[in-house]
């Protein structure tokens, strides 16, 4: 299984960035899909996740109204529409594949069976 992110870049705030993550290896579709990031220093956290069949979708509170995730389970690849970037959006970002359809564990990373290797997004002040 192999989930690659890419998109990140160094970007100035109110700024926009997609970020994509394209899977193989596994029967995408039956895949719950959620971006996590990570400050230097600081711990993991959860972004967003999208159901197997992308009609439910979860958000971090800090992250509402400014990030989008989308899926397209011909492609095999998730997405994360990230508009009005501020400096604390700072992180690297991984994307991550769940087998649970719930979205009540979609939260926690511990939930997920593979990750990808991350890939950085910069915002500038």
């Amino acid at each position: 299984v192999q989930l690659q992110a890419s998109g990140g870049g160094l970007v100035q705030a109110g700024g926009s960035l997609r970020l994509s993550c394209a899977a193989s290896g596994l029967s995408f579709s039956r895949y719950t899909m959620g971006w996590f990031r990570q400050a230097p220093g600081k711990e993991r956290e959860f972004v967003a996740a999208i159901r197997r069949s992308g009609g439910s979708t979860s958000y971090t509170e800090p992250v509402k109204g400014r990030f989008t995730i989308s899926r397209d389970n011909i492609k095999n690849t998730v997405y994360l529409q990230m508009s009005s970037l501020k400096p604390e959006d700072t992180a690297i970002y991984y994307c991550a594949a769940s087998q649970r359809d719930i979205l009540s564990t979609v939260r926690n990373p511990t939930t997920y069976d593979y990750w990808g290797q991350g890939t950085q997004v910069t915002v500038s002040s």
